[in-house]
């Protein structure tokens, strides 16, 4: 058995070496693009690293590989520590079950516009002129908003996949002749996809009314990859929920085989005439093999993200693009889940909102603290070190206006001193979290006075260990939630206040943040769970809760000045030569 495992595990590791040659061997430099890679090019001419290519080094890697292949437990070790990595990827990336909206889709806000007719003059008010909705493509495009096709949308909604920066999804009702005299050329002009509800009575002559594009027409647009068809019905009845189940599977079954007949395409969603459907009228669109449903609300605009799930997926009328151009956002744009950390990554901010409740986060760069000899703006800080973003960090003594003395132990970068806590804090601080941050980890432990209120103590846990202090306490531990006990006696720990945190993302990325709005710890831990914190601590709050980033605070308000600030360090560029 152990045999037929190391030949499979040799063919890995050979699988490897070739790889990490070709990488070494073929690849191309790459150049800096973005402005914070600009600055740091500056400082390449000292810092600049050799990379040997070599037969020795092809040497070292075979040896490395063959202890790997000879050595059983130390490839059994390894071997199960990457299935472990990759189970976890794969659950957290894993899609909610169908029809229910991932929890990280919640994240973001994507509108879904409805257009009916464009034509040369209106007829009745939703209707718009080529001009007129020329006008809205231009203002998509000035506005920096990328227009994605359904597909993505669902792919998103269902897995939480992130999204371009500010998305928006185009649908257009009904098949009116204007769909293909004048939308289709202009989506191809601007390369913009949509999706385009059909109902095959009118298309038939069937049913008498306004212009309707043809079956031919139909069948050139949608060899474009730009177009979308969804059903819309056979005979677009005004509300689907008045009728028998026997009309309802008719208007969902005969409609779809019908499209698909024609165009000789898949139809995988269908559009509620007038939005109106119920549970028996959604479970007659799962019936009949839709992955996807779209609804409407007069006079009621929702982000498909807001909607109850993948079969009522709900729009914004076409008056409200405004809106929908203020206001839309892919959520927190982030990697997928990996073990380990990130601290390479570069600083970005972000804006969200769950449950109603604002969140400001930023993102990425590496981890420090810095403990001022003073009390000062978290900004003011910041301007003194490297970090170009941070957070209020741990509590403080307000007996002395002009003290910089802490609660609890305190271990900083910025001045290489570890200072120990006060002896009557240890009841008050007990097991509230420990961080210790290292170049290339963080952790978070229970704080025991006993075993950690010592250098010593602390490089026990972490040998090379740079930042240490006591938070206030956990808000997500291993992706989970705190409940109320955990916060033991912690001084109105559930009250409604601003609040601040910081912890590490499933991506492995550090973030800082604040809530924009007073909330409860409780709720605090449920909401960075949702937005996808491996774990997260709170830091001091209320009067001092503070968030700065590129010398500007993101408060409201003027907080109470601090003396120790969680910072993000921007990642520094390494300039490699190859030498062959």
């Amino acid at each position: 058995m152990f045999k037929l495992f190391a030949f499979r595990y040799a063919l890995l590791a050979i699988s490897y070496l070739t790889l990490t040659l070709s990488i070494g061997l073929f690849s191309r430099p790459a150049f800096a693009e973005s402005e914070p890679d600009k600055k740091y090019l500056e400082s390449c001419n000292q810092n600049i690293k050799i990379l040997e290519i070599s037969l020795d080094n092809t040497i070292n890697k075979f040896l490395t590989i063959s202890n790997l292949i000879t050595n059983k437990e130390m490839g059994l070790a390894n071997l199960i520590k990457t299935i472990k990595e990759q189970t976890i990827v794969a659950i957290n990336n894993s899609p909610s079950p169908w029809p229910t909206l991932h929890k990280r889709a919640r994240l973001a806000k994507v509108p879904v516009m409805m257009y009916h007719d464009i034509l040369a003059r209106k007829k009745v008010s939703f209707d718009l002129t080529k001009e007129q909705f020329e006008y809205h493509l231009k203002s998509i495009k000035e506005n920096g908003l990328t227009p994605i096709n359904f597909d993505q949308l669902i792919r998103h909604l269902r897995t939480g996949e992130p999204l371009p920066e500010k998305p928006i999804v185009l649908t257009f009702d009904d098949g009116y002749i204007g769909h293909y005299e004048i939308v289709y050329p202009l989506l191809k002009k601007y390369n913009y996809p949509a999706l385009f509800s059909i109902y095959t009575d009118k298309v038939d002559g069937k049913k008498a009314g306004r212009s309707t594009v043809t079956w031919e027409q139909l069948q050139e647009m949608v060899t474009n990859p730009l177009v979308t068809i969804a059903s819309h019905s056979v005979t677009h009845p005004r509300d689907l929920t008045k009728l028998s189940d026997r009309q309802v599977e008719k208007e969902m079954f005969k409609s779809k085989q019908i499209l698909e007949e024609k165009l000789g395409i898949k139809i995988n969603y269908f559009t509620y005439p007038e939005g109106h459907y119920d549970k028996r009228v959604s479970a007659w669109a799962k019936a009949a093999g839709y992955t996807g449903a779209i609804t409407m609300k007069n006079d009621i605009n929702l982000f498909s993200n807001e909607s109850k799930s993948l079969l009522a997926i709900d729009r914004f009328g076409q008056s409200a693009l405004n809106i929908a151009i203020d206001e839309t956002s892919g959520g927190l744009e982030l990697p997928s889940s990996k073990l380990g950390f990130d601290f390479n990554s570069q600083i970005s901010k972000h804006e969200i909102s769950l449950q109603d409740i604002p969140l400001i986060l930023i993102s990425g760069g590496k981890p420090i603290t810095i403990h001022a000899d003073n009390r000062y703006q978290v900004k003011d800080i910041l301007a003194e070190s490297e970090a170009i973003a941070g957070v209020d960090g741990t509590f403080f003594s307000l007996e002395r206006l002009d003290s910089n003395q802490v609660i609890g132990p305190i271990l900083s970068q910025s001045t290489k001193q570890f200072v120990p806590g006060d002896k009557n804090d240890y009841e008050k601080i007990k097991n509230r979290p420990l961080v210790l941050i290292s170049d290339d980890k963080v952790d978070f432990i229970p704080f025991d006075a006993e075993l950690h209120n010592t250098i010593e103590g602390l490089q026990k846990l972490m040998p090379n260990v740079q930042d240490a202090f006591v938070g206030a306490g956990f808000l997500v531990r291993n992706s989970q939630p705190q409940p109320a006990e955990t916060f033991g006696d912690l001084f109105k720990f559930n009250e409604l206040r601003h609040r601040a945190f910081w912890g590490i993302h499933r991506s492995g990325q550090p973030i800082v943040g604040v809530s924009y709005q007073r909330v409860g710890s409780v709720e605090l831990g449920q909401l960075l769970a949702q937005a996808g914190f491996r774990d997260a601590i709170m830091l001091d709050s209320g009067a001092s809760t503070s968030l700065a980033y590129n010398g500007e605070s993101l408060v409201r308000y003027t907080p109470r000045p601090v003396p120790h600030v969680v910072g993000l360090v921007p990642p520094k560029l390494s300039c490699i030569v190859v030498q062959y």
